[in-house]
């Protein structure tokens, strides 16, 4: 790997204006951020500082299991926010609670990863969008409209027949729209991420996803789709689900670039980003990680699809080793700038200040 770093003094336009930022052809030396990823209470120090020193700056994670509802969502919800409020607090030389873009400044400066808290869902929100108020105080910056399956409003992708955005959902759109909280459609039925890509007011991310283009699977965005968040200044981040590219297990890696590839010519450089939606772990499908995967997913977990990582993305470094594998197949360091960090640093800019 050739690690010539150079260091440009001239000033860098956004949010890092008045910074001098080292770029190399490395992310540590870079401003890298995940779109939706892990962090777990199980990690060690030395495993968190590998994180670093592959250089991620900020990660937003999902705070609580979202296949649930109604009393059960919303009291799931504040017990996810204080889970990871102690999380962070018992690893606060590492991690910092994140609110606003210069958090991720801060994170940069400070060798330290900036977490911004999302759900998965809207059933914590319950019918009352006072909820989101409220889970907006207590620092959540980001929702996905649905997960799976259809609720109060819209339908999930794995509905056959469900709804596009319901009135409800119109009124939750308007209402995060208004407060500052970042709209995800991972997980969206198209015909619901198309309603409301058109009625938000304000930038949409489908935070982790792949190109139905390239692969049929219930998660993935279409062409069309993709354009339309990049039309209205939003993100596509490309996860690193396996079974969402291929069936392949062995020498599978290069699916997934194809599809961020492919996310860039759809939707251009500055609209897509990377959205791992993966452990950090080195893992190991002994039977106690699949007791543990087993009990986390419930209804979802598949033992058909395991594992759901490429074995070159398994560990603290992947995005280093993405960086390095992007550049080898001809992307510009400006571009992978873009995609590792800057379109994500952005969009959180415009929507969390």
């Amino acid at each position: 790997m050739d690690r010539r770093i150079f260091i440009r003094n001239a000033l860098v336009t956004g949010l890092f204006a008045n910074t001098k930022v080292i770029y190399a052809n490395t992310p540590s030396d870079n401003v890298v951020v995940d779109a939706m990823g892990e962090i777990r209470n199980v990690y060690t120090d030395a495993l968190i500082e590998e994180m670093i020193d592959s250089g991620l700056n900020a990660i937003t994670i999902t705070l609580c299991d979202p296949k649930s509802y109604e009393l059960d969502a919303y009291n799931l919800g504040m017990a996810g926010i204080a889970d990871y409020d102690k999380i962070i607090a018992d690893n606060s030389k590492y991690y910092f609670k994140a609110h606003v873009s210069s958090d991720i400044e801060k994170a940069f400066k400070e060798n330290k990863i900036a977490i911004y808290y999302l759900f998965q869902n809207s059933t914590q929100f319950g019918r009352d969008l006072n909820n989101v108020d409220k889970f907006y105080a207590l620092g959540v910056r980001s929702s996905q409209i649905t997960y799976n399956w259809q609720n109060w409003a819209g339908a999930g992708c794995y509905e056959e027949n469900g709804s596009g955005l319901t009135s409800f959902g119109h009124g939750l759109v308007e209402k995060m729209n208004e407060i500052g909280m970042l709209i995800d459609l991972s997980h969206a039925g198209m015909r619901t991420m198309s309603d409301t890509i058109a009625t938000s007011k304000q930038p949409v991310i489908v935070s982790h996803t792949c190109c139905k283009e390239l692969y049929e699977h219930r998660r993935n965005t279409t062409d069309s789709n993709m354009r339309a968040v990049a039309e209205k200044g939003g993100l596509i981040g490309i996860t690193q689900m396996r079974p969402f590219m291929t069936k392949q297990i062995d020498n599978a890696v290069h699916f997934y670039y194809e599809h961020i590839e492919h996310a860039i010519n759809v939707c251009g450089e500055d609209h897509v980003c990377i959205g791992s939606d993966r452990d950090h772990r080195r893992l190991i499908l002994t039977q106690e990680y699949l007791d543990e995967l087993k009990a986390e997913e419930g209804e979802n977990f598949d033992p058909t699809m395991w594992p759901l990582y490429f074995e070159e993305l398994n560990g603290p470094t992947r995005m280093e080793t993405i960086w390095n594998a992007l550049t080898e197949r001809g992307m510009s360091s400006s571009v992978l700038e873009k995609i590792m960090g800057r379109n994500l640093i952005r969009l959180y800019e415009s929507i969390y200040g």
